[in-house]
């Protein structure tokens, strides 16, 4: 997509792949050769800021030019810009004689008027204006970037004062708003108390119960037993001297199915627990679906698309997923991986965020050859093994370079269980799954609803879906 930008008098064009508004900025910043470090305004060619939440729509229309500014640039009437006649002043400004001497030393001065001038020759403004007043005047007023000779306009209602006003407004509403912030900690690594204490093993009892499940894979004792060390395990994991030894402490989440089923009802209850499996079929696959219909289509969405309607494709590729898991991948498109910060060197694609979400391993080879091809220590992710990805037998769960077997055979089942596995072990979301995994989180699974940090397009996607009959 090519996006036509002006800056500092300069119209370029800007290629992107994806419309978002962080990618912009770079993409800006990259063109014109400016520090990362330097804020930037955005605005149309008729001064009207244009923020993030709008950008993505704005984007898409052909004849747009978007305006770049600084913070300490102030974006300029293009009436004053192009005036030459000093006549067409008289609507905005009038002085007395007595303001001449005022303007003449400054035009002989060698640097450009400072703010507190310019007030300082506005609050002697009179209505008794002569032509060799303006003549003055033209001269000193050349209506740059640079300067700060911004006068109000009536008729377009803009100007110097309409940009103070506006500025300072933003000030006080910053302001109020960080008096009044809720704090955004909200999410699978928050500390949360759940569960009752009375069938909880303490002390001696708990160290027991521990040292039986190292030994005894009976699954009724085992299921019992994790019940009963529940608290001793949520306090390990909100311990950074212990978090990271926790399959190592209860080895039985290796080889005993249900296991993060059951802490995760312990956390939050059976309505919790089981709104995803009841609402996504019922009221939001399709609606999902009917929104990816509306967004650029590349060859991946096209395929995934086919597969979550159960059309069959139009090439001899390899099977694409199953309708369920193909409909999330879909979900993946609407809220596309943001970068996790400017100096990020490289923006992942869809195609590679589907990686970090679930990947496919063939029966026939060994999963422990899968393990030994992990780079570095990603987060959890669905490993699916089967003949293809259509004809899945088992998922697991990777989690530290270690396998853990989910209990659903099928693909909305085990994603299921891979989204409860970031609360079960107190582990933060993938970056570039963040905003698919938080709009479940807050619309589906109704978890930690208001303090919850949320990019705007999750919160324009929520409203869209919620809103569609």
């Amino acid at each position: 997509m090519l996006i036509k930008v002006k800056c500092g008098g300069t119209k370029k064009y800007v290629k992107m792949e994806d419309v978002s508004f962080s990618d912009f900025i770079s993409a800006v910043q990259q063109k014109f050769l400016i520090p990362e470090s330097t804020p930037l305004k955005v605005t149309d060619e008729q001064g009207i800021e244009v923020d993030e939440d709008v950008f993505p729509e704005l984007a898409t229309a052909k004849e747009i030019c978007f305006v770049i500014y600084s913070e300490n640039e102030i974006p300029l009437l293009e009436s004053f810009t192009n005036t030459t006649n000093c006549a067409d002043l008289t609507e905005f400004v009038t002085l007395t004689p007595c303001d001449v001497p005022v303007l003449q030393q400054e035009r002989e001065g060698p640097s450009s008027p400072s703010l507190t001038d310019t007030l300082s020759i506005s609050s002697s403004l009179s209505s008794d204006t002569s032509d060799a007043g303006f003549q003055m005047i033209q001269p000193v007023m050349e209506f740059t970037r640079a300067r700060n000779e911004h006068f109000y306009d009536m008729q377009s209602n803009k100007g110097f004062l309409e940009w103070r006003i506006k500025t300072a407004q933003r000030q006080s509403k910053t302001s109020s708003a960080s008096r009044n912030r809720v704090e955004l900690k909200g999410g699978p690594t928050s500390s949360r108390t759940s569960g009752s204490i009375d069938d909880q093993q303490t002390g001696d009892e708990c160290m027991e119960a521990m040292s039986l499940l190292h030994h005894i894979t009976d699954r009724d004792f085992v299921f019992q037993k994790m019940k009963e060390t529940f608290h001793y395990r949520q306090k390990m994991l909100h311990d950074p001297q212990q978090s990271a030894d926790i399959l190592q402490m209860f080895p039985r989440f290796l080889d005993t199915k249900g296991l993060i089923l059951q802490d995760f009802l312990m956390m939050f209850g059976s309505e919790t627990a089981s709104r995803f499996l009841e609402k996504w079929n019922t009221s939001f696959k399709d609606k999902v679906i009917q929104e990816a219909r509306t967004v650029r289509e590349t060859s991946l969405l096209k395929k995934q698309l086919k597969s979550a309607l159960n059309e069959e494709s139009d090439t001899a590729d390899e099977p694409e997923w199953d309708s369920d898991m193909a409909s999330l991948l879909v979900l993946l498109h609407l809220l596309t991986p943001q970068p996790a910060g400017r100096k990020r060197p490289k923006k992942i694609s869809v195609g590679e965020a589907t990686d970090h979400l679930v990947k496919f391993h063939k029966s026939c080879h060994s999963l422990e050859e899968h393990l030994m091809t992990i780079e570095g220590n990603p987060q959890p992710y669905l490993l699916a093994t089967g003949t293809s990805k259509a004809q899945v037998f088992t998922f697991y769960i990777v989690l530290d370079r270690k396998l853990l077997p989910c209990q659903s055979s099928t693909s909305l089942g085990a994603f299921d269980e891979l989204f409860k596995s970031h609360f079960v072990f107190s582990v933060q979301y993938d970056d570039a799954l963040s905003s698919l995994y938080r709009f479940l989180q807050t619309t589906l699974y109704n978890i930690d609803i208001g303090t919850t940090e949320e990019t705007p397009r999750v919160k324009e996607l929520r409203a869209k879906l919620l809103n569609k009959h």
